[in-house]
This record gives C-alpha cells, structure tokens and sequence, in this order.
C-alpha cells in the first residue's frame, strides 16, 4: 500500500497557501528584480540611441557622454542584480524550512499502522528523494522564475516601447512554445510521479535488503534479492527513459522557437527600415532585445520542466497530511492507572487477525513477563497495551477510558513502549535524552543513565552530555543506544511500561544486572515484559503465555511450571539450552 497523492488542486491551495506567509518578501523580490530588469534593459535602448545618432551624424562628446551613462547603467544593473538575488536565494531557504519542518511534523504524527502497511520505501523515497527535489526548487527555481518572469515581462513592454511595429517579431516563436509546453505538460506530472513511485519501491528494496543481510544470507535469499532489485532497477530505469524523452522533445522545440525572433527582427526590421516604417536605431534595439530575452525564456522553460518535477513531490509529500488519523482525543480523563484489554483482535490485513479476543487485566504494580514463540503475537499484544494502534476489535482501556482516546502526550504519561529498535538522533547525549522530558536537568539525566548501568561508558565521553552523537558524532554501540533508549523511559516516568525484549542486545549476564537495576528504579510501577529470556518470567508476579494470538496460560511462574503445560515446556527447555 503506498500514502496518498494530493491532487492538482490541493497542491495548488497548499502553495499558494504556503507563499502567502512571505508576500512581503515576494514583493520586495520582485520590486528590486525589477529594477535590475529596467536597468539591463536600458542598454539596447542606449544602443539604439547611439546607432540612430551615428547614423545621422553627432559629436564626440555625445558619444563619450553616452559611453559614461553605458557604464554607469551596467554598474547600478550589477548592484541591483546582486541585491535581488540575495534577497530571492534568503526567501527560498526560508521557504523551503517552513515546508521541511511542516513536512517532518506531519510525518512524526502519522498512525503507525499505516505506515508499517505503507513499508519503508515508500516513507523514505518522500523524505529523501522527493524533499531534495523540492529543496532544488524552492531554494533556486522560485528565486530564478521570479528573476527570469519579471525580465521577460519588463524587456517586452520596453520592446513594445521602443517601436511597436518592429517589436512583433518577438511573437512568432510564441505559437511553437505554447504547443510544445502544452503537450509536455500534459504528460509531465503523471510520469514523474510514476518515477517517483518507482524510486521509492528501489529504496525500499535496497533498504530491506541492506538492513535484513544476515537474514537474507542465513535463508540463502540472495539470488531471489538480485532479482527483485534488478526488476525495481529496470522499472526506475524506464520511468527515466520516458521523463527523458519528454524533456529532449521540449527543448528541441524551445531552441527551434528561440533563434526565431531574432532572424525575425532582423528580416522584418530590414523591410521596415527599406521603407523608412522605423530607424535604424529602433531595429538594433528590438534585435537586442531579441537576443537579451532569449537566454531568460530558456531559462524559464527550464524551470517550468523543474517545476513538474517538483510537482510531482509536492503531491506525494502533501499526500501525507491526507493519511487519516487512527484515534481521536475524547477529552475523557482516566479515574486511575487500571489498564484493562477486553475482546481484543488485531488484525494488520483485513480478515487475518492476530489477535484473538484476548482479555487482561493489569493489577497495578505488578511486573508480568509475555512469553511464547515467535510470531505467536507477544509484540501486537505489547502494541495495543501501549496504545500504538488501535485495536481491529475490543477495546484497551485505562481508567476506563480507551487509550486510543488520549492524546498523545497524555497517553505517553500513562504508558510507554520501548522496543529491541533503538533510535540514535544526531545531536548530543542530552538532546537524545530530552526527547521524553525536554525540562530533564543534566543531574536527572545522568540520574537516568545510572539507572541502566550507563554511567561506566558515559563516565569515558569527554563533553560528558554534551557530547555529540549519532552520524558523524560519537558512534555509540547498539547495547549503549539501547540503554540511551531505557534511559528516555525512566525521564518520561510513566506509570505503565511496555519492554518488547528491550535488553535482547545485551548479553546475557548484563541484560540480567540492567534489569535488576531497573527492578529498583520502576518499583510501583506496572510492567509489561515480552522476554525470550525466560528469568525475567521467573521474575516476574505473572506470567502470560500467548501462542497463535491468544493468551493460553496465565498465572504466577511457580504455579505455571507445577501445572505442566506450555509454560513449563518451554521453561524446561530453556534451561537445558
């Protein structure tokens, strides 16, 4: 399943929207470009003057009167030049920051849900691929569409001025260009979409492969990975191909219209000039004109095919504020911290569920270990304890209030889940840390830290929390990350934790003393473990044995082992390995 394209419309609403937060700045864009316009525009018509003054006899002095205004027009076109870029190149960082912070606020509230069913390439291909096809745009294509546009403009009226007549010749390329870019532009937006589309399913190809090698060598995948990537490959290959035979067959157009207007002024201001219609002077002019356009005009229609491209991306990224929420905040508040699951089913495709009316009732306090074998559905369970999705049917509830209810903020005060992922941001220790409380003092940090047994490796940083970490920073090993990870939990100190095999990148004999620690430092608190070691289980007040999407025993270790059923197998067999 890919995330939703916007519409034509929609990207047009959302950018029009978007630039009107910067109208000044587009105004004074605009103003000063078009005053270096005026004043490169200048030069052809003082040309002209000096053909026409030449031609019917003058003085040296006027002539050396005329050179020093050239000069001075050349320099004040430079300052105003250098002025206005500077200004358009400012407004399109700052335009372009707006959309990238909007965008990444979108993408962090997405339901999780739906991106996991959207899979990774799709996600990656938006915020990779298509956020630098639209940074290309906004930083050099709105400031030089608005330089190019507004000279284009200003060196027709000041053709039209020159001489009317003679300036007709700069219209007979337009027929050309107007059919050409009308045919491309029917054809544009789909096929760079599509070649977006085919990008982000190479992404994501290349990304599962990359990320999931040991799998992929350990089952022996790797002729079967060659040749699903090698057919992604050749599908971005194609959409390539098809863009770049659109692009050749438009400009092959454009330069056929754009060496027109010049042989046209000519040809047309000769007949003229025969019959003494206009000056000399006044067809040097518009020729120059002809000339001085036609750089802008190319360039402009460059932009135009940038633009579909950006297009395209602005449609898949705007596509993304279109996901529909999965939960909306009621307003209820919970009466106490009491996390109920009743009649729970799950079910990541429709009709397949993973989870099968399951019921639990959480005693608050207590640590209950999740147990069983893989893909039996211990992580789903912890998901809907933890409030990430909601459930297919049922209802997980805290304080008698659903938790897909809460707000987000809330619901993280109630329960949180840490997972075997663990997720390094670049930035310092301390950034990383303050994600789950961004008022954390450096004392409870390190407080933190010392509750997961990561004081040793964090006592060797030299800038200590303000170290810099993630890429291009300090690497920090999976186990520190992951202790990094438990250290946010014991920050965001909810009253409900859900460890998905939070410890599994430790080894053994250090998982065993982090959880001790831990054990100390979350006493009070409700704890949901999903082990595959089982000495958490024995741990643990509970033990809940899940096995193809249903809780099949429930109990306390000692009775769980003394009724031999599948808790006890597995306990028996985990202590002979």
């Amino acid at each position: 399943m890919l995330l939703p394209t916007a519409d034509a419309r929609t990207v047009r609403t959302r950018s029009l929207a978007l630039l009107k937060n910067y109208r000044g700045q587009l105004a004074r864009v605009v103003i000063v470009q078009a005053l270096a316009a005026v004043a490169a525009l200048a030069l052809p018509w003082l040309l002209g003057d000096l053909v026409d003054a030449v031609a019917t006899g003058t003085t040296v002095a006027f002539v050396n009167r005329l050179g020093l205004v050239l000069v001075g027009v050349v320099l004040v076109q430079s300052l105003l030049t250098r002025f206005a870029h500077r200004d358009a190149m400012i407004l399109g960082e700052e335009i372009f920051a707006r959309l990238r912070e909007d965008f990444l606020a979108t993408v962090t509230h997405l339901p999780l849900s739906t991106v996991e069913r959207a899979g990774t390439g799709d996600l990656i291909g938006r915020t990779t691929n298509d956020v630098d096809r639209i940074q290309w745009m906004v930083r050099f294509g709105v400031p030089r569409v608005l330089v190019t546009s507004s000279t284009i403009l200003l060196t027709v009226v000041a053709a039209l001025l020159a001489s009317p007549v003679t300036a007709l010749s700069l219209l007979v390329g337009i027929p050309i260009i107007v059919v050409a870019v009308r045919r491309y532009l029917r054809v544009a937006t789909p096929a760079y979409l599509r070649n977006s589309e085919a990008f982000a399913r190479l992404n994501g190809v290349l990304t599962e492969s990359v990320e999931h090698a040991t799998t992929v060598d350990a089952l022996g995948l790797g002729r079967r990975r060659r040749r699903i990537t090698d057919r992604a490959i050749a599908e971005a290959w194609d959409t390539e191909v098809v863009t770049l035979r659109m692009r050749v067959s438009l400009f092959f157009w454009l330069g056929v219209s754009f060496m027109l207007p010049v042989a046209a002024a000519l040809l047309w201001g000769a007949w003229l000039v025969e019959r003494d219609a206009v000056t000399l002077g006044a067809v040097t002019t518009i020729a120059l004109y002809a000339m001085q356009v036609r750089p802008h005009v190319s360039e402009l229609l460059f932009w135009v095919d940038e633009l579909q491209v950006a297009l395209a991306s602005l449609s898949r990224i705007f596509g993304v504020s279109l996901v529909e929420p999965d939960r909306a905040a009621s307003g209820a508040a919970p009466d106490d911290e009491h996390i109920e699951a009743r009649k729970v089913r799950y079910a990541y495709r429709a009709g397949t569920d993973v989870l099968h009316d399951v019921d639990l009732d959480l005693v608050p306090g207590e640590r209950l270990a999740v147990v069983g074998p893989s893909g039996a559905g211990k992580s789903t369970l912890g998901r809907m304890l933890a409030g990430i999705h909601p459930p297919t049917g049922g209802s997980v509830t805290v304080g008698e209030v659903p938790l897909v209810d809460l707000p987000e903020e809330d619901l993280r005060s109630h329960v949180a889940l840490v997972t075997q992922e663990h997720h390094v941001f670049v930035g310092t220790l301390a950034d990383n840390l303050r994600l789950a409380r961004p008022a954390a003092s450096p004392e409870e940090m390190r407080q933190a830290l010392d509750a997961v047994d990561a004081l040793g490796w964090f006592g060797r940083l030299e800038k200590g929390l303000e170290t810099e970490v993630g890429s291009g920073g300090t690497e920090l090993t999976p186990a520190q990350a992951q202790q990094v990870a438990l250290a946010r939990l014991v920050l965001l100190d909810p009253h409900t934790l859900v460890l998905d095999e939070a410890t599994s990148l430790l080894d053994p004999r250090a998982a065993r003393h982090l959880e001790r620690s831990l054990s100390a430092v979350l006493a009070g608190r409700t704890v949901v473990a999903i082990a595959h070691r089982l000495h958490t289980a024995h741990d643990a007040d509970r033990v809940a044995v899940v096995e193809d999407g249903r809780i099949v025993e429930l109990g306390p270790h000692e009775d769980l082992v003394a009724a031999e059923g599948e808790y006890a197998a597995l306990w028996h067999s985990w202590q002979q390995e």
